[in-house]
């Protein structure tokens, strides 16, 4: 070997290892367990000041903070980190380009280095309004980078595969016209294209060609097993919230993710029985060499489908392995009468992300926020059954749980698993046998999900809130600060760097000490803007919507 196929070889492997450590999806895997293998990441951090008169963060009064990006007014997605590039969805409410004003749903791709914008996607509002598409709620969906392609579903109930690199390096793709996409339905001409502008390569209209009826959002994070995209429809019930205007369309189905072409279906007829919409992400994992899909319906059940798609008569179907009500007997029916939904002591919809780990799956149960708190459950299921498993394949529950739409962390390394709910507790348990350790309480709402890594686990609440804590058998919280805005997001972890969205700001922190080129100081100093009461509040009157949890 030379001196020179050497050094190549070296280069490689190097790449590699800095892709490995890219968070590419929701839940960085497909199983999707919030867990990064991450060393030497900071145990707190300061969020800084803003400049005066501004909304924009001085990084001289910040503290571990690599860098700091301006978003919107509201982001519910959560942030994806591949091929040096940061992807997060917002809304428009801080424009990036000039030529398209007023509400839209925005994909924002961030060099990660910098946090500078390489391109954006931008989509108009549903002409149908807010029972499709809830005004200014922007993209909550996760995006899934594979290669120098991007996956999505936007807010207009596609999925839509876009170019790594935007319109950058030309118009790639079967895909042509992105101009008018970019204006569809807003009665304005089109644009000219520009270097920032995203390249679609390809949408997929689940309104269009499956007849589904999002319950005012779509928000599903695409996954990806061999050749398909899978993602959920978001399928649901209309403003009425009595009827489901399509009850025969499916709930998850596959795509072919070179064409965006149809590749299957679920069989789980999960239609006729949504309590009000649907906005789980799927998972997946092997189980006896064979490829699950894990759906949380809207009909609290939790499935595992078969993620190669069997030819039917007149389609392809993803069919089921195994199902488990995830609602016990007694959230259905008190002294012999139904107990109806929404109420607090009753049945729920699946809202969180199902986690495959070690042969498990792993699950809450919740509603929307809009919904208020109410009895939960979390529950470990075994993955290696079949058919109905709702009384054989039940491992352990924990119904100390309340309402939650928030995605479990399972730490490898001491076997704790933590999980947040809706009314704002932290809960720390044994993965392997469901004992509960310790709970937190973070005095307000929680729409994200729990992260773990290098022994600390990271959240943010509605209030603001960041808090890292231990990730031990005891409790112990290590630092608290506040980011000035609602946390509806989860933080996530790529190439030592921790970033974390509240609904104005995405922040990159780090150990500072620990790296070689800390940021430069710039700006001047200005005073914060006040901190909320740490004490909880009744929860406030907002639109119906579910975070991409």
């Amino acid at each position: 070997m030379t001196r020179s196929s050497l050094c190549l070889g070296f280069l490689i492997a190097a790449s590699l290892v800095a892709r490995a450590d890219d968070w590419p999806q929701w839940g960085g895997t497909a199983g999707r367990n919030m867990y990064s293998a991450a060393t030497g990441l900071p145990d707190r951090f300061e969020p800084g000041k803003y400049r005066a008169g501004t909304d924009d963060v001085d990084l001289a009064t910040t503290k571990n903070v690599k860098w700091v990006a301006k978003l919107g007014t509201q982001s519910y997605g959560n942030a994806t980190v591949a091929q040096g590039r940061v992807f997060i969805g917002t809304n428009n409410d801080y424009p990036r380009d000039p030529r398209h004003q007023g509400d839209r749903s925005i994909l924002l791709c961030l060099d990660e280095a910098t946090g500078d914008l390489l391109w954006q996607l931008v989509v108009s509002k549903l002409r149908s309004g807010k029972v499709n598409d809830w005004e200014n709620l922007g993209i909550l969906s996760s995006p899934k980078i594979e290669g120098k392609f991007v996956y999505l579903v936007t807010s207009r109930c596609e999925v839509i595969c876009l170019d790594v690199h935007g319109l950058a390096d030309g118009n790639d793709g079967p895909f042509q016209d992105e101009a008018a996409y970019m204006v569809k339905d807003t009665g304005r001409p089109p644009v000219p294209l520009g270097p920032k502008d995203a390249d679609i390569i390809w949408v997929y209209d689940m309104m269009d060609q499956l007849g589904v009826f999002p319950h005012n959002a779509s928000n599903s994070s695409p996954l990806i097993v061999g050749d398909l995209v899978y993602v959920c429809t978001s399928n649901g019930q209309d403003w009425t919230h009595v009827n489901i205007p399509s009850p025969l369309s499916p709930s998850y189905i596959g795509l072919n993710k070179r064409t965006g072409e149809f590749a299957g279906e679920d069989d789980a007829a999960i239609g006729p029985r949504i309590f009000h919409g649907q906005w789980s992400s799927p998972s997946a994992g092997q189980v006896n060499g064979q490829w699950q899909i894990y759906c949380g319906g809207g009909d609290g059940v939790l499935y595992a489908l078969n993620a190669t798609p069997t030819k039917a008569e007149d389609t392809s179907l993803l069919e089921k392995v195994w199902w488990f009500d995830c609602n016990p007997p007694e959230y259905k029916v008190r002294d012999g009468k139904p107990i109806r939904y929404p109420a607090a002591e009753g049945p729920s919809e699946i809202n969180s992300t199902p986690v495959f780990y070690r042969n498990r799956v792993y699950v809450a149960i919740g509603q929307d926020p809009e919904h208020g708190e109410g009895v939960g459950r979390l529950v470990c299921v075994d993955a290696t059954r079949s058919g109905d498993i709702t009384q054989s394949g039940l491992l352990w529950e924990f119904r100390g749980i309340h309402r939650s739409i928030s995605t479990v962390s399972i730490d490898p390394a001491t076997g704790l698993l933590f999980a947040g709910d809706f009314s704002g507790f932290v809960h720390c348990l044994e993965a392997e046998t469901g004992k509960h350790l310790w709970t937190h309480d973070m005095k307000a709402h929680l729409w994200g999900s729990t992260l773990v890594a290098d022994g600390k686990v990271y959240l943010g609440d509605e209030d603001g809130d960041f808090v890292v804590l231990a990730a031990s058998r005891e409790k112990k919280l290590l630092s608290e600060t506040n980011l000035n805005a609602p946390v509806y997001s989860t933080p996530v972890v790529a190439n030592g760097i921790v970033y974390v969205a509240s609904n104005s700001h995405l922040y990159a922190f780090y150990d500072a000490a620990r790296a070689s080129t800390p940021p430069p100081p710039s700006g001047h100093q200005s005073d914060l803007k006040p901190v909320k009461d740490r004490a909880r509040s009744p929860l406030r009157a907002e639109p119906d919507r579910t975070s991409s949890q």
